[in-house]
């Protein structure tokens, strides 16, 4: 049901699943739609991603879901590097090679992005107007936003100590030293990027064996200017947005004021659930099988 493939990015080996479509459905004269897919912070391709992919295949879509560089399966030197900027590109690199799919109609590829990445998809589509349309579920729009929910539930002494610890690890690659690192997610109180009180239940419950918790301290860094909300307004291909209305990870309000500022069409999912409840049961079912519909709607028709 899915193949292990691979594209390069910037030079680097990106490893990637490809889930072929198993249905004609979607088919157009110019080919078939493509969803490309990655994870969130800090997260890789086998966290809860597959459950997703196996819908939009078994409506007809073929899938590539993707590693960063550095994470999980993919090459690359800098191990554990979560910089926005550098998933952007990987981003870029994966619809290049989803476009060049058989079968594929290079100009109904579709990103969908769910956390950080949710936040990513906005960013790569405001620069791709080939893109066809965005799915983005409890996205991180705005970096800044996120770091004052960090103030909010640990207090400006954790935000003190990321920041030192991030100054720390900068020293170290002034010094060609071995990054410093700190843990992704940990529980209330514990120095980690993400301590919230739902955090490390959360990663627990869709983590896959690839995921490692740590992190390069540098990352906590670029969060600040990682804010795709100032990209919405060049975005007119449709979006689809699904909100946790109880998310304590990624700002809800900044996810609204996507909604509003993007150009194009705008559907919005909003579930009263938390950050990392989108990704199971219920809330689960009723969302995916609006993305599936979301994909449908912008297949070709069939000749």
């Amino acid at each position: 049901m899915r193949n292990d493939v691979s594209f390069h990015s910037h030079g680097t080996r990106i490893s990637a699943w490809h889930f072929p479509a198993q249905t004609g459905e979607l088919t157009g004269p110019r080919g078939r739609p493509c969803v490309v897919m990655a994870h969130g912070f800090g997260a890789t391709k086998d966290a809860g991603l597959e459950p997703f992919a196996e819908r939009f295949q078994a409506a007809g879509a073929d899938v590539l879901v993707f590693d960063y560089r550095g994470f999980g399966m993919s090459a690359g030197d800098q191990r554990q590097n979560v910089d926005h900027r550098r998933h952007r590109e990987d981003y870029v690199a994966a619809v290049a090679h989803a476009r060049a799919l058989e079968g594929v109609d290079p100009d109904t590829v579709i990103l969908w992005g769910s956390s950080y990445s949710g936040g990513h998809v906005i960013a790569v589509a405001a620069d791709d107007n080939r893109v066809a349309g965005v799915i983005s579920q409890g996205a991180a729009m705005d970096g800044l936003a996120a770091v004052m929910l960090i103030w909010g539930y640990a207090g400006p002494l954790q935000l003190l100590k990321l920041t030192g610890h991030a100054l720390r690890d900068v020293g170290h690659a002034i010094l060609r030293r071995e990054p410093h690192m700190i843990p992704i997610v940990g529980p209330p109180g514990s120095l980690a990027a993400i301590s919230s009180a739902d955090g490390e239940s959360g990663y627990a419950k869709i983590m896959g064996p690839t995921f490692r918790n740590e992190m390069q301290a540098r990352g906590i860094l670029p969060i600040l200017i990682n804010r795709p909300v100032t990209r919405a307004g060049r975005l007119h291909m449709p979006v689809f947005l699904v909100v946790a209305a109880k998310d304590t990870i990624a700002p809800v309000k900044a996810v609204e004021r996507v909604g509003r500022r993007v150009a194009g069409p705008v559907h919005v999912e909003r579930f009263d659930v938390a950050h990392f409840d989108i990704y199971d049961g219920a809330p689960f079912d009723t969302s995916v099988a609006g993305q599936v519909e979301f994909v449908r709607s912008l297949a070709a028709p069939a000749s």
